[in-house]
């Protein structure tokens, strides 16, 4: 049977303790509408309950709260129990919560959000340094408390209760102190990474997905070793009486910055694969002059609106050569180039292979 969480966002006056109350009442009748309740999360701060709950479809679950309480949840969302229990450390009730009469659980699914990548300028060699992934792994849950929800080719993708500790330790992976093992290891040229925060159901399918997008998308737009959210500032700042770490590897994005990389990264996904794209459409969809849009965009990715979408395409493009998705031409008119000739040395001045001798390597 599938697993669902919840979000309920609550009025000023709901305490942990009505929560509790609440979840018993579900707890009471779960059975008539075939669902069972594992457990619950509830943020003080930020008036949010999320419950997770084992049922046959998502109106069930909302016919059960109805039914029992009369509170109704704003959303909810398929989830796996796995991905759960690595972002939230938990998909029971914590044991210190079982002996109590209501069970109250003052636990907040808040958290902050990791994401490291190692990047190769050159898709060729075997990069200019090594990590050891499994020690640097092992290292960020022992040292930091940090929990790996997924490793991907390049990326790894943590969950950190404390803020405090999620930049620690991104200053020391950065500083190149943890994973520095020889066995194993993965080569690759540069290490970026991308913090924010966020609540796990937010109007988006999956879990914690607005959290992971941006910090994505400040790892491929930004210059910086480290960029963070102004939340993330915040949080860190209330954590560290009032101070923050000043340092050139870490770049803050304000609101705007945000907002402004949001809408930016958000046009050229839809449209990336027109070959007539100019830079007028840029300025039209963000609804800002020329000199604001040359601006803005260099001013976060070091880069001017064309050359940004070059490197867009071009990683795009590289997708598709490791995933096989065509020939050479195919690829290049489908990455919105003009001509294979253009792609191809567009992609060579890049990453330092021909596509030809990229897609063949790959093949082997």
């Amino acid at each position: 049977m599938p697993i669902f969480m919840d979000r309920h966002d609550v009025s000023e006056s709901v305490t942990a303790e009505i929560v509790a109350q609440l979840h018993q009442q579900d707890l009471k009748i779960q059975h008539k509408f075939g669902c069972r309740g594992l457990t619950y999360w509830f943020d003080e701060s930020r008036k949010m309950a999320f419950c997770l709950i084992e049922a046959p479809s998502e109106n069930s679950i909302k016919e059960m709260h109805k039914n029992a309480h009369g509170e109704v949840p704003h959303q909810v969302i398929e989830v796996d129990a796995g991905i759960v229990e690595s972002f939230l450390g938990r998909i029971q009730d914590p044991e210190k919560a079982k002996n109590t009469d209501l069970n109250i659980i003052n636990d907040p699914a808040f958290r902050t959000i990791m994401v490291i990548e190692f990047v190769r300028h050159s898709v060729k060699g075997n990069g200019a340094q090594v990590l050891n992934i499994a020690d640097l792994m092992n290292e960020i849950k022992s040292g930091f408390e940090g929990s790996v929800v997924k490793q991907y080719r390049n990326q790894l993708l943590v969950s950190f209760k404390s803020v405090s500790k999620a930049i620690t330790c991104a200053l020391e992976i950065s500083a190149g102190t943890l994973g520095s093992g020889m066995d194993k290891n993965y080569g690759f040229d540069r290490l970026k990474i991308g913090i924010t925060s966020g609540v796990p159901v937010t109007g988006k399918d999956s879990i914690f997905e607005d959290a992971i997008k941006l910090a994505e998308r400040m790892l491929f737009a930004t210059e910086a070793d480290i960029s963070i959210s102004t939340e993330v500032k915040e949080l860190y700042r209330s954590e560290n009486f009032n101070q923050f770490v000043e340092t050139d590897q870490v770049l803050v994005l304000t609101p705007d910055d945000e907002l402004f990389l949001t809408r930016l990264v958000d046009f050229i996904e839809e449209k990336w694969q027109n070959a007539d794209l100019r830079v007028e459409d840029f300025q039209q969809y963000l609804g800002v002059s020329k000199s604001q849009l040359y601006r803005k965009t260099i001013h976060l990715t070091g880069e001017s609106p064309s050359a940004f979408l070059m490197s867009y395409r071009l990683n795009m493009a590289l997708k598709m050569l490791e995933e096989q998705k065509g020939n050479i031409s195919e690829i290049a008119f489908g990455a919105g180039f003009n001509s294979p000739s253009y792609f191809s040395k567009c992609f060579r001045r890049k990453y330092g292979i021909m596509p030809s001798g990229y897609l063949g390597a790959h093949a082997e």
